[in-house]
């Protein structure tokens, strides 16, 4: 045993039913280094954290955990916490009707000698460290008053009054804007400083750059290897991820598209939370035949909103046309949108776009039974075809239709989303983040998809907070900033910083 490691897996390997998930993977950690753990989906990443962390108990997969010298034999969650390794996961465990404090302190509540809980005492160590992170609002103020940068700070408070020596980042920035990503990786970097050792887990190729000591890189369930990041570029890192040259990141295309196929006049919004304010204004752009249209901007910016909007799901007051190759038409509600052909992919695919635990086949038919029933019954033929039409045409890594979709890396999920409005035969297909959360190697499969779907004639509406994913997939930008459109451009027109520009609604205020 090598003890200047402060954390060493050794032949680590797991096993679902006739999926081998992990196999002999050794891992080696420094004391108070930020080491990155990349992959694709599906590489072994969580699986490997989640043995780490207690989520998948001593005896339920091969090989040794050893913290310091010692080994452990994790059953559950608190075990790795009682080891000073504590997991901020993707997904915040947080409970929004309780306070920073109460959630701060949640299973670990500090006694008073009658038995009770002393609140004055968890306020006052919660307020040091709210300070020490920079979350300066009050200890006493409910998760549910709390944006998403803020609630993650709650989890690294929590992490920080377990005592952590080894803090499991598992893709914290995923929701974050720009500035509140900055913000976490720089207190990350400050961890280092105080000795704590951190695992960074991201998609984010420019962030793993920005703060790792030393990278590894999983692939297909086995360690590829362990490097130096200082030995490393974007290039050849993703090239080890995913076993073949990436250099091209995205699939080379015509941007010629044809007429004018989709148009939104005049469009004003009403904010549904706040009575008298519009959320969008005066919105006003065509679409064209075979066109992808990039919609970029800051969160906040009403992106989600218009598209939400256009196919009836979002807004009060909605004022403004909708024109359909030259027809006017109403989407008064989703299934107004549907008939009309107009489809929409939401950013949140587990919340709103999938039923995680239906399988592949019946998430896919879900919003198309009406065209798969007969005299009150589902046509299972009918169903099964479609399935595995679409799960064959889109590539979906999966031993069966009747895989449940909360099984499938996330990838694989995306594809499924695809493929449910697929089979609603779209005219126009708004894809909101359709890469969020993916690897590098399944991005370039939806940016294959997204290639032939123009290809065919469709259009497509890409909204994207990656900017690169904007200037290197659109035919034409549009900017937006606090409601309204700010700038447009032609492919190869805009740069990262021209669209920045307007995004934060500079030009306006010059």
């Amino acid at each position: 045993m090598k003890e200047q490691f402060i954390l060493q897996m050794q032949n680590i390997t797991k096993t679902f039913p006739g999926v081998q998930a992990l196999s002999n993977v050794n891992l080696e950690i420094n004391p108070g280094e930020i080491h990155s753990l990349v992959g694709e989906n599906g590489a072994g990443k969580s699986t490997l954290m989640k043995i780490l962390s207690g989520v998948y108990p001593y005896g339920n997969y091969e090989g040794q955990i050893i913290i310091k010298g010692e080994e452990q034999k994790f059953n559950t969650i608190n075990d790795s916490i009682n080891a000073k390794l504590v997991t901020i996961y993707q997904e915040l465990a947080l409970v929004k009707y309780l306070d920073i404090v109460e959630n701060v302190f949640l299973g670990h509540e500090i006694r008073t000698k009658s038995g009770g809980i002393d609140y004055q005492k968890e306020y006052s160590i919660t307020k040091k460290i709210l300070d020490k992170i920079g979350l300066y609002v009050s200890p006493s103020a409910k998760i549910m008053q709390l944006g998403v940068g803020q609630q993650q700070l709650v989890e690294i408070a929590k992490a920080i009054v377990k005592n952590a020596e080894i803090i499991i980042f598992d893709e914290p920035t995923s929701a974050l804007t720009e500035e509140e990503s900055n913000n976490l990786l720089k207190l990350i970097k400050e961890f280092k400083e105080q000795g704590i050792t951190c695992i960074y887990i991201s998609h984010k190729l420019e962030e793993v750059f920005k703060i790792s000591d030393t990278v590894s890189v999983l692939r297909d369930g086995k360690m590829i290897g362990t490097y130096p990041a200082e030995e490393l570029n974007e290039g050849k890192l993703i090239s080890l991820m995913v076993g073949r040259d990436m250099s091209h990141r995205y699939p080379e295309r015509d941007h010629n598209p044809g007429s004018v196929l989709f148009e939104v006049r005049d469009w004003t919004v009403g904010d549904p939370e706040h009575g008298g304010r519009n959320k969008l204004k005066n919105i006003s752009f065509s679409l064209r035949e075979g066109e992808i249209l990039g919609i970029a901007g800051l969160m906040g910016a009403g992106r989600t909103e218009l598209a939400m909007s256009i196919i009836g799901s979002y807004g009060n007051h909605v004022a403004g046309e909708l024109y359909l190759k030259g027809k006017r038409i109403f989407n008064r509600h989703p299934k107004a949108a549907i008939r009309n052909h107009i489809c929409y992919l939401s950013e949140d695919r587990k919340g709103n776009g999938l039923v995680l635990g239906m399988n592949i086949k019946e998430n896919i038919s879900l919003p198309n039974l009406q065209s798969i029933t007969e005299l009150f019954s589902i046509n299972e033929n009918e169903e099964i075809h479609a399935a595995e039409k679409y799960v064959k045409e889109l590539q979906i890594k999966t031993p069966s239709i009747e895989q449940k979709v909360k099984n499938l890396s996330g990838g694989n999920q995306q594809k499924v989303v695809v493929g449910k409005w697929l089979m609603a035969s779209p005219t126009v297909l708004i894809l909101d983040e359709p890469t969020r959360g993916i690897d590098v190697g399944a991005k370039y499969e939806i940016y294959l998809i997204m290639k032939e779907l123009v290809k065919s004639g469709m259009a497509i509406i890409m909204i994207s907070s990656e900017l690169p994913e904007i200037l290197g997939m659109s035919d034409r930008i549009l900017v937006m900033s606090e409601g309204e459109i700010t700038a447009e451009f032609n492919h190869g027109e805009a740069t990262s910083e021209e669209i920045m520009h307007n995004a934060i609604g500079s030009s306006r205020n010059e």
